[in-house]
């Protein structure tokens, strides 16, 4: 191999996948302190050694590149971009693993760090960890190029944990490493709407056109226009952020437009979701109802858009004091909830239906001690800067309608404290 890559990490990574203990690979071949030294990089072995090993573990050691492995690799790389097509991406994974399982070539490193991405699109969140840790020990084997993914990818995790300003550290080292690595300009134009959703989140509205505006730019140039909707709709939340409405509202008719002629319903309806959320925010509610409703009655959508479309209808119904819709959408809120227990924004949706619950049936006590005691908290722990507004605001009415000025007084401070932050962001 040349040593183009660090075979005692590799060695461990090998054992480890095999439960095989230190000692039961290091029997009649080298010492344990010695095998110890060959796995984290603290001796050379010789080649015999490292033969005698490899053996145990049943793997062969190949020299040079192949070229076989290396174009099927960089299939399976394509497919993790393209969340539609899981099944053939699984199976191209066992496939690769197999071969992986059997062999050291100059390809494993490259696989093991799009593991992190792979277990990422199968929202195997605990799994893209682990590898994240395993795959740790082994940074000083990297390159250039496996610095760039391992970056990005880290970025990825960092991103689906809510964790984005340390998503934002990581993308922007990635971004740093472009000019030291030759990839295509359909990866950079990835990395940079990347770091233009990751802006949006931080509510860096100028700062997500412009990353936007450069990504769309090259998926423009190779005919994307899925990956050209995906940046009209950050562009539309932008626009919608800094009351260009006009704007936001092309950006989103764009998106719409593009997603209705390549069929995909996922861009769709998030464009309507969208388009919901700017008629609301100027005051329109029945335009911001009926592309709610757009989203809430297609069963397709995944299931946390759903929830963000009833729970936003749940608000407008309850704001325009039409209770009987209010009822009707909470209760079909809670047969999706019940979908989504298993996953990471249950407890949002959680709070969001039973604040609304407690406040119809005028369960003052239970209103009080949810919002106060657990849901504010919650929303101040996680950030959500959005719907604290709205919530400290809803507080706020309710102990003034009960006379209770002290404690209005403090949550309407709160929600405009909360709404000058955010609009300072």
């Amino acid at each position: 191999m040349g040593r183009l890559i660090e075979i005692g990490p590799f060695i461990k990574l090998q054992r480890t996948k095999q439960e095989m203990t230190q000692g039961e690979l290091a029997e009649g071949i080298v010492s344990l302190s010695y095998l110890s030294k060959i796995e984290n990089k603290k001796t050379d072995a010789s080649p015999e050694i490292i033969q005698l090993l490899c053996n145990r573990l049943g793997i062969e050691l190949n020299d040079g590149i192949d070229e076989n492995i290396q174009e099927k690799c960089k299939q399976w790389y394509a497919m993790l971009y393209d969340v539609n097509d899981k099944d053939e991406m699984v199976s191209t994974y066992k496939e690769l693993q197999t071969v992986m399982d059997k062999s050291l070539n100059d390809s494993l490193l490259m696989f093991e760090i799009h593991k992190i991405r792979y277990y990422l699109v199968l929202r195997q969140i605990d799994k893209a960890l682990s590898k994240i840790n395993e795959l740790s020990e082994m940074v000083g084997s990297f390159n250039s190029i496996h610095h760039y993914y391992w970056c990005k990818f880290k970025g990825n995790y960092y991103s689906h944990t809510g964790e984005f300003n340390q998503a934002m550290r990581l993308y922007k080292i990635a971004e740093d490493k472009l000019n030291q690595v030759d990839i295509e300009e359909t990866e950079v134009a990835d990395l940079h709407y990347t770091i233009s959703v990751t802006n949006s989140k931080l509510r860096n509205t100028l700062e997500v056109i412009d990353y936007a505006n450069k990504a769309m730019d090259v998926f423009q140039r190779n005919y994307n226009f899925i990956r050209c909707a995906q940046c009209h709709v950050l562009l539309g939340i932008s626009y919608r952020r800094i009351k260009m409405y006009d704007k936001a509202i092309k950006n989103y008719n764009l998106a719409k437009h593009l997603g209705e002629l390549n069929k995909n319903n996922q861009v769709i309806q998030l464009t309507n979701q969208n388009l919901g959320y700017l008629y609301s925010t100027v005051g329109n509610t029945k335009e911001a109802i009926k592309f709610y409703l757009y989203v809430v009655e297609d069963e397709a959508v995944h299931l946390n858009g759903r929830l963000t479309a009833i729970t936003s209808l749940i608000q407008e119904y309850y704001n325009i004091q039409n209770y009987d819709k209010t009822k009707e959408m909470l209760a079909k809120a809670r047969e999706i909830l019940d979908l989504a227990k298993d996953n990471h924004y249950y407890q949002l949706y959680y709070y969001i239906i039973h604040t609304y619950t407690y406040a119809l049936n005028n369960e003052d006590e239970k209103f009080k001690s949810l919002v106060t005691d657990e849901f504010i908290p919650y929303l101040k722990e996680h950030g959500d800067y959005g719907n604290l507004v709205v919530y400290a605001k809803m507080l706020g009415k309710h102990f003034e309608e009960k006379g209770k000025y002290k404690e209005s007084v403090k949550y309407y401070k709160l929600a405009n404290s909360t709404y000058n932050e955010l609009i300072n962001l």
